[in-house]
């Protein structure tokens, strides 16, 4: 997921995309633990990606407090 494409989702959106990268993050960590996934940098994809939503996530919210 692109910086452009967080840029462009609402607040609600957001939070809910974290959720469901994190659910994803969960289900690709086990499905490794119980044999090889076929591209396990997907794990990593997918932290990088959680990590982008948060960090918008924490601007947003700090953006709302300073106004």
């Amino acid at each position: 997921m692109k910086n452009s494409e967080i840029l462009e989702l609402s607040t609600e959106e957001l939070v809910a995309r974290i959720s469901e990268e994190k659910t994803n993050l969960t289900r690709l960590k086990f499905a490794h633990a119980v044999s090889a996934i076929e591209n396990p940098l997907r794990i990593t994809k997918v932290r990088k990606d959680i990590a982008r939503l948060n960090t918008e996530n924490t601007k947003r919210k700090s953006a709302a407090a300073s106004e």
